[in-house]
């Protein structure tokens, strides 16, 4: 077996990779016996000489080793192979791989699916990754080899968008690519029926906000006969999915020329170019600050407010303002679709502020429905930060 570099940790400081935890912080390492580059496989110890586990070691960030493994091993094509076709296996298993209706899922979500720093996202027959971690990045080749190996001729391109993700200093001479097949710069994909233009090329993540595939379609089956607007709509999935189930009326808005752009996109490939529909390029906060009490459901899906710790509390204060004016603005009996996707903000806390939010409009509220990310983003149940997404649905009366 080949001897890797070894991550000493402090006392008591092993106690969460006992637990599974895939995180190794750097303040938790006491020594390392040899000299890892980033990128390098090390083996982690406790500070009694235990073997808790083997991962990638990186330098930049407070994370210094995201952990694959909790057995010893010397991790071959075949190991990395087994890992995708384990997560290509479960994607089968929840419908989506052949399924005709939906085309646009995830397939790998790191720390979910045992690979942290590694993203990898199915639009149709395309698959594009993002590598979080310089570890995952070296090994881009193995994983086109197992990319191929478990899609066979149902994959004519695979992506690299790796650039925007990894550490900044390690990223300044890294371009996005194609790594194999096609280089078709974007592909119309399917969603719940829905068609979506996807461009991994200039779209934000890797083209396309996949973790609302249930909730457009939860949002779809109350749309009927009814007045939307879908702030912060990016290319417009929730109004879409209004629209195609029968809405009444949509007004899409974005503070971003370029999102609307892409929502009138989406709109034509539906066939929905002369539906009651209209964008808005505005600030969300302020247009719902001065709207009349006509919509029957406005969706709140803003971008992460706190991707930090230290930012949370600006973030909690934005979350209750904009839902603040949200719940005093809606008409009486109207519904709010609220999301956050910020990490440092949990599932309590968001429904915490959720709350301090209707005390502050003086309204009654009650929650319909507790929203999550889908199954093709699978929450490590050793991993709490793999749920990151969190979202009500509340009636306003």
């Amino acid at each position: 077996m080949t001897e890797f570099p070894k991550v000493v940790l402090s006392t008591k400081k092993h106690e969460s990779l006992l637990r599974f935890h895939p995180w190794v912080f750097s303040g938790a390492i006491k020594k390392i016996y040899g000299d890892p580059k980033d990128g390098d496989i090390v083996e982690v110890f406790s500070n009694r000489d235990e073997y808790l586990a083997t991962g990638h070691y990186q330098e930049e960030g407070s994370i210094s080793v995201r952990a694959f493994s909790f057995e010893p091993i010397t991790p071959d094509e075949k190991f990395w192979k087994d890992k995708i076709a384990n997560a290509y296996q479960t994607r089968k298993n929840l419908g989506l791989v052949d399924s005709t209706n939906t085309n646009i899922y995830r397939l790998v979500h790191a720390e979910g699916d045992g690979l942290p720093g590694l993203i990898i996202d199915v639009y149709a027959d395309t698959a594009v990754m993002q590598c979080h971690s310089i570890g995952m990045y070296m090994l881009r080749d193995k994983l086109v080899e197992a990319l191929r190996s478990n899609f066979g001729d149902k994959l004519k391109t695979i992506y690299d968008k790796s650039s925007e993700t990894l550490p900044r200093n390690y990223a300044q001479n890294i371009k996005n690519e194609c790594l194999w097949g096609e280089d078709k710069g974007n592909v119309v994909g399917l969603e719940n029926g829905c068609k979506y233009n996807v461009d991994w090329y200039t779209g934000q993540k890797t083209g396309f906000f996949i973790d609302q595939r249930f909730n457009r379609q939860l949002l779809g089956e109350y749309s009927k006969g009814k007045k939307v607007l879908n702030t912060f709509c990016y290319s417009g999935g929730f109004s879409i999915a209004a629209l195609l189930n029968g809405a009444k009326e949509v007004h899409s808005l974005d503070s971003s020329a370029r999102a609307l752009d892409l929502v009138t996109e989406n709109l034509k490939l539906n066939g929905l170019e002369n539906s009651n529909h209209k964008n808005i390029k505005a600030d969300a906060v302020e247009y719902i600050r001065e709207i009349d009490a006509d919509y029957d459901i406005i969706v709140l899906d803003p971008p992460a407010f706190a991707k930090h710790i230290s930012t949370r509390h600006n973030a909690v204060q934005g979350y209750k303002r904009l839902n603040a004016q949200a719940i005093k603005s809606i008409k009486p009996g109207g519904m709010i679709f609220t999301f956050s996707c910020s990490q440092v903000v949990d599932k309590q806390m968001f429904n915490s502020t959720i709350m301090a939010a209707a005390i502050n409009a003086g309204r009654k509220v009650r929650i319909l429905h507790q929203l999550h990310q889908p199954a093709d983003h699978p929450i490590n149940i050793f991993h709490p930060e793999s749920e990151y997404l969190k979202g009500l649905v509340i009636q306003v009366d």
